[in-house]
């Protein structure tokens, strides 16, 4: 069994969380608390971490079974397969958000002029600055090594 990533229609994590919790389906759909402030009052909001995302737990063959539950759009792919998060990411989310001195999160897109440290391939460790993102690659700068880093993605 994998953790898959289901895409939601916008504003609706919580509310396919439910519906696959009800059909029996093994998902998260990480939290954070927040203070939102209204013209006449502030309130604690429990919002999604990410955005249009939540979790399965499922075997590859039933994969299909999510899309009973209203509001499920699709699977997030990369690089032509439905992506799968590791269990070990899964729980690091998990413990993370339970830590009491947690004050604010949030998750922002990789952007031009971000400082990077490269976790895998033949450049692991390397430190790199962001020079270009498009729809299908990054241009990364290696200073250390002098060079500029091309990579292509589907």
């Amino acid at each position: 069994m994998n953790w898959y990533v289901v895409y939601t229609k916008p504003k609706w994590e919580k509310k396919v969380a439910d519906k696959l919790n009800q059909l029996g389906i093994e998902c998260y759909c990480p939290l954070i608390t927040q203070i939102k402030q209204w013209s006449d009052r502030k309130k604690k909001v429990e919002t999604p971490l990410f955005n249009s995302y939540v979790f399965v737990h499922l075997s590859d063959s039933d994969r299909n079974l999510v899309f009973q539950a209203q509001g499920v759009v699709r699977y997030l792919f990369w690089l032509g397969k439905a992506a799968i998060v590791k269990d070990q990411e899964i729980e690091i989310i998990r413990t993370s958000l339970k830590d009491p001195n947690l004050s604010d999160v949030s998750v922002a897109a990789i952007q031009v002029g971000d400082k990077i440290k490269l976790e895998s391939g033949a450049f692991i460790n390397q430190n790199a600055i962001v020079q270009e993102v498009s729809n299908n690659y990054y241009v990364l700068v290696l200073e250390a090594l002098g060079c500029v880093l091309k990579i292509k993605y589907k």
